[in-house]
Formats: C-alpha cells, sequence, structure tokens
C-alpha cells in the first residue's frame, strides 16, 4: 500500500513509519501538520491517509478538518484516524456519506500491532474500522427520547459491533450465539430505528449515524 502519514508526534511518526516499511508498504509522505497533508494527497496518490485528530497550529481538529476535505476531494483515498479524541460533531461528519474506507481509531486502545495494519488494509481497500469505544461515543445520547434508548442491551452491543466494521458472522462468533440470533437482534434494531431492511451495510451504519446526530 501506498500510505502517507500526519502526525505531529515526531516520535509516533517516524515509529509508524519503520513499521510500515518492515510490512512491506510504501510510506510516500510523512507530514507533522494537516496543511502539509492536503497538498501531499494529490501530489502523492495514497491508497490510505493515516491522520491524527489534534494537529498545529491550534491542536484542535485540524486533521480530522483536513480528513473530511479528502473525503470530499478524493474520494478513493482511504482515512484511518489515528488519536486519543473522539471529536464527535467532525468525526459524525466524516462519516454521513459513507463509511467506506474510513476508520477511526483509538492509539491508547490499539493493543496489538497488528491490530493496527489489519483496520489499514481493511480501510485501504474500501472497508471500515472503528474502535467500539469511538462507537459508543458517537452515538451516546442522554434524552430520554431517544430512539437508541428502546434497543436491549445486547441490541446495543450488537449495534456497536455493526458500526466497529463487524459482519453478522464476526458478530456471532465474538458473541458465541448463532448467526440467525444476531439477524434477529439487527432486524429487531432496524425496526426500532425506523431504517430500511433493504439498507447495505454501509448504508445502514451511516444511516444510525446521521439519524442519531440529528
Amino acid at each position: 500500500m501506498r500510505v502517507i502519514l500526519a502526525e505531529d508526534s515526531t516520535l509516533l511518526r517516524e515509529g509508524l513509519a519503520h513499521l510500515l516499511a518492515d510490512e512491506g508498504h510504501q510510506v510516500v509522505g510523512s507530514f507533522g501538520d494537516a496543511e502539509q497533508l492536503l497538498s501531499a494527497v494529490s501530489a502523492l496518490n495514497p491508497d490510505v491517509v493515516v491522520v491524527d485528530v489534534r494537529m498545529p497550529p491550534t491542536h484542535t481538529d485540524e486533521g480530522l478538518s483536513a480528513a473530511l476535505d479528502i473525503r470530499a476531494t478524493h474520494p478513493t483515498v482511504g482515512v484511518l484516524v489515528l488519536s486519543q479524541y473522539v471529536e464527535r460533531r467532525l468525526a459524525v461528519r466524516l462519516m454521513e456519506s459513507s463509511v467506506a474506507g474510513v476508520g477511526y481509531l483509538l492509539k491508547d486502545r490499539v493493543a496489538q500491532v497488528e491490530d493496527f495494519l489489519d483496520a489499514l488494509r481493511r480501510v485501504a481497500t474500501g472497508g471500515s474500522a472503528f474502535d467500539p469505544e469511538v462507537v459508543r461515543r458517537l452515538v451516546a445520547r442522554t434524552s430520554h427520547a431517544d430512539p437508541l434508548s428502546t434497543l436491549t442491551a445486547r441490541e446495543r452491543e450488537v449495534l456497536s459491533a455493526m458500526a466497529s466494521g463487524h459482519t453478522n458472522a464476526a458478530i456471532a462468533a465474538q458473541s458465541h450465539v448463532s448467526e440467525s440470533a444476531v439477524e434477529k437482534h439487527v432486524r429487531s434494531i432496524f425496526a426500532k430505528l425506523g431504517l430500511n431492511d433493504s439498507a447495505t451495510y454501509s448504508r445502514r451504519v451511516v444511516a444510525v449515524l446521521r439519524y442519531l446526530e440529528s
């Protein structure tokens, strides 16, 4: 894969570059700020970009804002956000048109190198990869009128796994239940949230996130 890294921590950026090179990937660009990232994507034609949320000059949301611009101008380039922070408003915008080729991982929850590499491969090839904690924070609401509050505990677990990029079969294996049981939970989630049963996988995730944000 051709990868661009955007991370203001030099130590982490160089570490990721060496890791990816050792795995046979080509790091075509490595930058410490989001402004360089935007111009580099057009010039270097990467398969995927790894970007932090908070970058110079203000260390607020420059990286995630750059990710939104990349999604708008280069929709075939995968974007994997790797950060300590969940910026809810922009994160939902990043996923609202499609979750294909999008991922969001929390640095302190990436327990294994292979987990990161697997997420990167999935995003680069048009899949998705979301840390369950990111999903939990994105869909959490406090209003008693929130339709998410009608879901059972098991349905919440299934919804979180769906939005993390897992198939029904994978959810069944992880939960040690039958795939038909997971399908039953999915149908119930669709019904309670008013989603179309004929929607595709990525559309259902986007619909849930968009609905909960509205």
